[in-house]
């Protein structure tokens, strides 16, 4: 968390513009208050909402700082209620800030200019993004996972492009590099959302990767790591039924 509010406050300065701030204040307080109501609703213990606090951030962080209110406030809501509605062994199935801004390009088409990664800021600003997100990587232990996920979709554009494969080469450069590199540390390494042990990290990077780069290089546009990370959550969500099947069918044989 702390990062992220070091990113706000300095692209907000450095771009001179405060909206990005209020943005981020309405994100976080519907996304505190959203997840008040659902702890409320489905009976679990109330504990320090910070990761309530994360998801608002990452929405202010991503979103473009034009976007009306209400579609903030929404985003924010639609991100806090996937992760009760959307739910195995209590835990949430779908990254929710992912969830939640995939579903605001397609219900209220909110811009995402990803402002909070310093895409339209001096070059010299990525220290930051790099420092705080092998801060939050090694904090998660989720290195197998973030390299394989880089490794794979970096590869996969260099091929689209030698091949003028949709707009690939776009992929490459600023802005959308310091998204990518925003994703891979702040969103793909959600500790409830990915596996844990570093095989199924590896799996679940290139997956990820693959459908992200597929997607991009068929439709472009701004969902295409979203798509990617759900995907990935997906094949984790499938992965956990079937080993608790078989763990099921193996006592009652």
């Amino acid at each position: 968390m702390i990062s992220m509010m070091t990113f706000l406050l300095t692209a907000a300065a450095l771009s001179q513009d405060l909206k990005g701030i209020l943005k981020s204040i309405l994100a976080v307080g519907v996304s505190v208050t959203a997840d008040f109501i659902g702890t409320s609703l489905s009976g679990k213990k109330r504990t320090f909402p910070d990761s309530a606090m994360i998801s608002g951030l990452i929405i202010s962080l991503i979103l473009s700082t034009s976007t009306s209110w209400y579609a903030v406030a929404a985003t924010a809501f639609l991100t806090i209620a996937s992760k009760y509605v959307f739910v195995y062994k209590k835990k949430p199935i779908f990254n929710p800030a992912a969830f939640g801004l995939l579903l605001s390009i397609l219900l209220f088409r909110t811009g995402q200019s990803w402002w909070g990664s310093f895409g339209d800021l001096p070059s010299w600003t990525n220290v930051f993004l790099l420092i705080g997100g092998y801060m939050i990587t090694s904090r998660v232990n989720k290195f197998p996972m973030v390299f394989s996920f880089l490794a794979t979709y970096f590869l996969l554009l260099l091929i689209m492009g030698f091949f003028h494969i949709g707009d690939a080469s776009d992929a490459l450069r600023s802005p959308f590099i310091n998204a990518t590199l925003f994703f891979a540390f702040f969103m793909l390494t959600d500790p409830p959302t990915t596996p844990a042990k570093d095989k199924e990290q590896f799996i679940f990077g290139i997956l990820s990767a693959v459908m992200g780069a597929v997607v991009y290089g068929i439709f472009g546009g701004l969902m295409y790591l979203f798509i990617g990370l759900l995907v990935g959550n997906l094949y984790q969500y499938m992965v956990k039924r079937v080993t608790a099947a078989s763990k099921t069918s193996g006592l009652s044989s």
